[in-house]
């Protein structure tokens, strides 16, 4: 919906944790990256599910994030199919239907990740990154006047050290 808003002129800028990919870059403009965010993916302690027969498994992954768009996404363009992948209102429930058995996998945020299973001793991470993404601001396509408003005071923050703190305090598990 954020997204949305600023493509239709209801909102000038959508901004928090929103990943830059190709079908965004099709309709929007967006600013010079602030963040970098990484994916990884959660199983139960000693399961059998790995990096590479993931797409053979159930996977969790919160509903509307890059996450969820990606692993349901057909085999064809990199996913693993919708059948394979099932959609929760958060990555708390994901979780817990990974716990329960549900899933055999969720997929989800590092920082989130490294919360939850360091609060679940039953969970392990996967060795790696799933997905790389980097964040930035979110503009109506053509409004280049924004962009570079928006840019120029990015720059700023992130050579002052603003952004670091913030994203220090907010983007958290």
């Amino acid at each position: 919906a954020a997204l949305e808003a600023a493509q239709k002129g209801k909102s000038d800028m959508v901004m928090a944790g929103v990943t830059v990919n190709e079908d965004r870059l099709a309709v929007m403009d967006f600013s010079d990256s602030y963040a970098t965010g990484i994916q990884v993916v959660i199983v139960k302690e000693g399961s059998d599910v790995t990096m590479d027969n993931l797409g053979e498994k159930m996977i969790g992954a919160q509903r509307g994030t890059t996450g969820y768009i990606y692993a349901s996404d057909s085999i064809e363009n990199g996913g693993y199919g919708e059948d394979h992948v099932n959609a929760y209102n958060n990555g708390a429930t994901a979780i817990r239907a990974l716990i329960n058995g549900q899933v055999d996998a969720v997929i989800i945020d590092d920082a989130p990740a490294q919360a939850f299973v360091n609060a679940n001793p039953e969970l392990d991470l996967l060795e790696g990154e799933w997905v790389i993404e980097h964040y930035a601001i979110g503009c109506d396509k053509g409004n280049t006047q924004l962009v570079e408003a928006i840019n120029g005071a990015l720059k700023e923050l992130i050579e002052d050290g603003t952004v670091q703190q913030i994203i220090d305090k907010y983007i958290t598990a």
